[in-house]
């Protein structure tokens, strides 16, 4: 026991960098564990969508919408998931509602919103739009 106590305080950076590290690691597990929605793979979501009739929100720019989205995704902003416009969502409380963003981030905060207002399966495209195009899928388009 004397020799780690000697090497912590002959390497005192290196272990405080190392105690930082497990606590974020520890951290990290926990918050994945106890959020309100799941993240899933481009696969998954296609699986979801035609099995499960999945809705895709599309949470992006307008512009950023009509230059491609995933089939049959509806275009919600941020700020309407915030103030509770859900429009024509609030029928599918009960359905899987995965939320999508071009990387994947924002994504995350609406997903808590939607969860928070009562949606039961929430889920996020990992990684957003990026992943979906890495994963060689469809994008359609044009106005919805």
């Amino acid at each position: 026991m004397q020799e780690y106590i000697d090497f912590f305080q002959q390497n005192m950076i290196l272990s405080l960098v190392w105690v930082g590290l497990v606590i974020a690691v520890i951290m990290n597990i926990v918050k994945t564990k106890t959020a309100q929605y799941k993240e899933i793979m481009p696969a998954q979501l296609t699986q979801m969508i035609n099995r499960e009739e999945g809705t895709v929100i599309d949470i992006r720019s307008k512009d950023e919408f009509k230059k491609g989205h995933i089939t049959d995704a509806v275009h919600i902003l941020p700020a309407d998931i915030k103030s509770g416009s859900f429009g024509s969502l609030e029928s599918k409380k009960a359905d899987p509602i995965v939320v999508v963003c071009k990387t994947g981030q924002t994504a995350i905060t609406a997903a808590n919103d939607l969860a928070k207002a009562g949606f039961e399966q929430v889920f996020v495209l990992k990684n957003g739009l990026i992943s979906w195009n890495e994963a060689n899928m469809p994008l359609v388009r044009g106005k919805k």
